[in-house]
C-alpha cells in the first residue's frame, strides 16, 4: 500500500522565508531553494512542488528529492540550488540532476554551511535561515530558466543510518519554522500553495518494530515485507524517525543532546514487540460515581463506557464493579471471571444503575483497594467521578492519603467528568497508582475517554520499571514514577545525564511475575548539536510535573520561581510566567488563580498595571483545585508532562496560548506569541510583556557577529529572533534589545556573562 500525504506549505511548514524575499514571491518553499546571489528586478522563481522518497534497506537509506521551480518573472533566471542536509549525514553516494542533465554539486559540512546561511541572512536581512544552523548543505549551479518555464531538480543521495541504542535513526533536515501570529484569542498561520509529500519505504520490515518520531506525527502501514511511513500533516523543521530493531520483548532506543559546558539530555523510548504467546492477566476494578449529578446523558455515556470496557477483557482477566453515591454498592464481593454468564449478568447490573444521593468517595476508595491481587496479575482501578465529596471524609488531602497508603500495587486511572471535581484529589490518585488522570470536560464523551484507556491497557508487557545507567549518572527523569509498558504503545522517557564516553542504560521490570532486564550501550557525548528537540521536550515534562505540584502540594515562592525560570529558559508557555503580567485582576477573576502566581516577574520585581499603580505580591496562597479554571490547568499540565514529540508539545503550547490570549485585554496593540512569551508592538519594536522599562538592557545590532553568537549561546532565543528584527526580550537580571543599533561583537566572557544574567536562576 502506498500512502502519500499532501502537505500545504505554511509558515510552520518547510518554509525558507529568505528565499521568498529573494524572489519577491509569497508562496512557501520546502527543502531546497534557488539563490540568485544578487537580487535583480523582474526575478521571480517559485517552487510549486516537492517530493521526498526514502528507501531503507538494512542500515542504508536511499533518499530521492524531486522539486519543481517555475520562473514567473520577466527575465531569465539563474542561480545556485541550495539544499540543507542533516548535520550527521554520512554519504555513500551523491548525484544531482536538472532534468536529464547532471549538475556539478558539492557537499559542505555544517561549519562551512553555517557561513553560507549567515551570509544569506545578512544579505537579505531575513533571520529565518538561522534555524538551519548546524545543518550541512548541498550546493550546485543551475542552468538558466526562461520566463514561464518550469524546471525539475532531482537530488539523490545515500546515507548510513546511525544506531540509537536498539534502533536505527533517520535524520532529515527539513525547512525552517515560521511563527504564530495571535490576536483576539485566535492563532493564525499563513498558507501557501506548495504541494509537498514525504514518504519512507522500509524493506524487510519484519526486522523492525513500529516506527515513531519525536518530531513529527507519522502514519504507517505494513504490507507483506514492506513498511510504508508518511508524515501526517505538515513537515516542519528537522525530522527524526526511529526504527526500533525487533528481537527483544521490549526495544530500547536512546538519543542524546549536549550543549557545550552543560549536562546532557537524553530521550529513551521503550518499544514493546507485537503481542505473542501468553499475556499477563489483569484484575480490573471499575469504580463509578452514580450520585444525583450523574443523571441524564452522563449516566448513559458512563454505562456505555463500562459495557465497552467489559467487552475488552480477555478470558484470563477478572473484574469487580463498584458504584457509589451516599454508599457503595458492589456487583460481587469477590473477583468475577471475565467469561460467559458472568459478563452477561454484570452487563445487566450496569443497565440497572441509577443516579441518586450524595458522593462518598472515602467509602469508594476503601472498597476499591480492599482486595489484593497475586503477583502474576496486574491490578488496575478505573475511578470515575463528576463531583466533590459530600458524605464521609471530604478533605481532598485526607482522601488522597487513603489512596496513597492503600493502593498497593494497583494502577489507578482516574477520570474527572465535568468541572465540579477536585483536581488535587484526582491527580494524586493517578500519581499514587502509577496511572494517569484524564478530565472529560462538558461536551466531551465519557465513553470515548474510557474506550481509549481500555485499548491502551489491554496487554501489559513490562511492569514495576526502574532505570539505571553506568558509569554515566542519570538524573531528573520524567515521568518521575515510571509507568508500565503496554503492547502497541511506546513509553518515552526524558532525562539528564552527567559524564561522557561509553555508557550503558538498563531498564528492569517484571513480566508475568518474572524479572527482566533490557540494556543498550551507546556513546554519551561531551558536546553534540544532534537531536536538539530533546531539551524542550524534557523541560515540558518537568514543567507539567511542577505545575501539577501547584494543586497537589500547594504553591510556594520557590515553586513559582522554578516554574517561571524553567518556562523562560526553554521557551515554554506557562500560566505562571510572563504571559500574565498585564491585567492581573482580570486574569485572577477569570481563571480563579491566586494573585501570588501572577506576579512573579524577572528578578522578583513587582509589576505595573496599565494605570501605572504598583501591584504588591501577596503571600503564598493555595492554588484552586475545583472549577473550570482548575480543570483546564490540570488537563493542560497533563498534556505537557505527557508530551513525547514536538507535535504533542505544539498542541499543548497552542492550547495554553489560546487561553492566555482569551484572558488578556484585546483592546491593546498588536500582539504575538513566540517562544513561550507574549510580545506587543510598541513604536515599531516587539516588546516582551515581562520587560520593565527600568530593567538593565543590552543592545545588540541585528545580523552582526554578536547577534549570531548570542543565538549560539542562548538557543532558546532562536525562535524569537527568527521572527522579529526589532525586539526586546526580558530576562531575569537583564533584557536583550535587538535592532539597527547596538554592539556588533562580544568577547566569549562577555557572552557568557550576558547568558548567565539573562537566565540567572533559570532551571536547567
Amino acid at each position: 500500500m502506498r500512502a502519500v500525504i499532501d502537505i500545504n506549505g505554511s509558515s510552520r511548514a518547510l518554509v525558507l522565508a529568505s528565499a521568498m524575499m529573494l524572489f519577491g514571491a509569497a508562496s512557501g518553499a520546502a527543502q531546497g531553494w534557488i539563490d540568485p546571489g544578487v537580487s535583480r528586478g523582474g526575478f521571480a522563481v517559485d517552487k510549486v512542488r516537492s517530493e521526498v522518497r526514502v528507501r531503507v534497506m538494512g542500515r542504508v537509506a536511499e533518499i530521492e528529492v524531486t522539486e519543481w521551480f517555475v520562473n514567473e518573472g520577466r527575465r531569465l533566471a539563474e542561480g545556485e540550488y541550495l539544499y540543507p542536509l542533516s548535520g550527521e549525514a554520512v554519504f555513500q553516494g551523491f548525484s544531482l540532476f536538472q532534468g536529464e542533465t547532471e549538475l556539478r554539486g558539492e557537499i559542505m559540512d555544517a561549519d562551512r554551511a553555517r557561513e553560507i546561511y549567515e551570509a544569506i541572512v545578512r544579505r537579505r536581512a531575513d533571520p529565518a535561515l538561522i534555524e538551519l544552523a548546524g545543518q550541512g548543505l548541498i550546493r550546485a549551479r543551475v542552468f538558466p530558466i526562461e520566463p514561464g518555464d518550469t524546471r525539475k531538480v532531482s537530488l539523490r543521495y545515500t546515507q548510513v543510518l546511525e544506531r540509537a541504542g536498539g534502533a536505527l535513526q533517520l535524520q532529515y533536515a527539513g525547512g525552517v519554522r515560521g511563527g504564530a501570529q495571535v490576536g483576539a484569542g485566535e492563532i493564525r498561520r499563513t498558507t501557501g500553495a506548495l504541494e509537498t509529500s514525504f514518504e519512507v519505504v522500509v524493506e524487510n520490515c519484519e526486522t523492525f518494530l513500529d516506527p515513531f518520531s519525536p518530531t513529527h506525527t507519522l502514519d504507517f502501514d505494513r504490507e507483506g515485507d514492506r513498511l510504508t511511513v508518511s508524515v501526517e500533516g505538515e513537515v516542519v523543521g528537522r525530522m527524526s524517525i526511529f526504527l526500533p530493531i525487533a528481537g527483544d520483548a521490549v526495544g530500547l532506543s536512546v538519543a542524546t543532546h549536549r550543549p557545550v559546558g552543560e549536562d546532557g539530555y537524553f530521550m529513551l523510548t521503550l518499544s514493546p514487540d507485537r503481542v505473542s504467546g501468553d499475556v499477563q492477566p489483569r484484575d480490573i476494578t471499575v469504580v463509578m460515581d452514580v450520585s444525583g449529578s450523574m443523571s441524564g446523558e452522563k449516566m448513559t455515556q458512563a454505562r456505555d463506557a463500562i459495557h465497552q470496557l467489559l467487552r475488552s477483557l480477555s478470558q484470563a482477566d477478572r473484574f469487580r464493579l463498584l458504584s457509589f453515591s451516599s454508599a457503595v454498592r458492589s456487583y460481587s464481593l469477590d473477583w468475577t471471571s471475565a467469561r460467559g454468564s458472568g459478563l452477561e449478568r454484570a452487563g445487566e447490573w450496569v443497565d440497572r444503575l441509577a443516579a441518586d444521593g450524595g458522593t462518598n468517595i472515602e467509602a469508594a476508595l476503601t472498597e476499591a483497594f480492599r482486595l489484593e491481587s497475586p503477583r502474576d496479575r496486574l491490578p488496575v482501578v478505573v475511578f470515575l467521578t463528576d463531583g466533590l465529596p459530600s458524605v464521609g471524609v471530604e478533605s481532598p488531602a485526607a482522601l488522597a492519603k487513603i489512596a496513597e497508603t492503600q493502593a498497593g500495587r494497583a494502577r489507578v486511572f482516574a477520570f474527572g467528568v465535568g468541572n465540579d471535581v477536585n483536581t488535587q484529589l484526582l491527580d494524586r490518585l493517578g500519581e499514587a497508582g502509577r496511572g494517569d488522570t484524564d478530565y472529560v470536560v462538558p461536551g466531551e464523551n465519557v465513553e470515548r475517554a474510557l474506550s481509549l484507556l481500555a485499548a491502551k491497557i489491554k496487554h501489559p508487557v513490562l511492569t514495576e520499571l526502574s532505570l539505571t545507567g553506568g558509569p554515566i549518572q542519570i538524573d531528573q527523569v520524567y515521568p518521575v514514577r515510571l509507568p508500565d509498558v503496554f503492547a502497541g504503545e511506546e513509553l518515552v522517557l526524558f532525562g539528564r545525564f552527567d559524564g561522557q564516553g561509553q555508557g550503558q542504560v538498563t531498564v528492569a521490570g517484571e513480566r508475568m511475575d518474572r524479572e527482566q532486564e533490557f540494556s543498550t550501550e551507546l556513546i554519551f557525548p561531551e558536546a553534540s548539536e544532534a537531536n536538539d528537540y530533546i531539551p524542550r521536550l524534557w523541560a515540558s515534562r518537568k514543567l507539567g510535573h511542577l505545575e501539577r505540584q501547584v494543586w497537589t502540594e500547594g504553591m510556594t515562592e520557590d515553586l513559582a520561581e522554578e516554574i517561571r525560570s524553567l518556562a523562560l529558559r526553554y521557551g515554554l508557555p506557562s500560566r505562571y510566567t510572563s504571559y500574565l503580567v498585564t491585567e492581573p485582576d482580570a486574569v485572577v477573576q477569570s481563571r480563579r488563580l491566586p494573585m501570588d502566581m501572577m506576579n512573579v516577574l524577572p528578578g522578583g520585581r513587582t509589576m505595573t498595571s496599565q494605570a501605572g499603580a504598583k501591584t504588591r505580591r501577596s503571600p503564598a496562597a493555595p492554588a484552586p483545585t475545583t472549577g473550570a479554571g482548575a480543570v483546564q490547568a490540570a488537563e493542560s499540565a497533563r498534556r505537557m508532562r505527557g508530551a513525547a514529540s514536538q507535535a504533542d508539545l505544539q498542541r499543548a503550547e497552542d492550547e495554553v496560548t489560546q487561553e492566555v490570549f482569551a484572558d488578556l485585554d484585546d483592546s491593546a496593540g498588536q500582539r504575538t506569541a513566540v517562544g513561550g512569551r507574549v510580545f506587543e508592538l510598541r513604536e515599531e519594536v516587539w516588546t516582551d510583556l515581562a520587560h520593565a522599562e527600568d530593567a538593565r538592557t543590552v543592545q545588540i545590532e541585528r545580523y552582526s557577529a554578536a547577534w549570531f553568537d548570542l543565538i549560539a549561546v542562548m538557543p532558546e532565543l532562536e525562535p524569537i529572533l527568527s521572527q522579529h528584527e526589532n525586539v526586546v526580550i526580558a530576562g531575569s537580571e537583564l533584557s536583550v534589545k535587538v535592532g539597527s543599533e547596538g554592539s556588533s561583537s562580544f568577547t566569549s566572557e562577555a557572552l557568557q556573562e550576558i547568558a548567565r544574567d539573562f537566565r540567572s536562576s533559570a532551571a536547567g
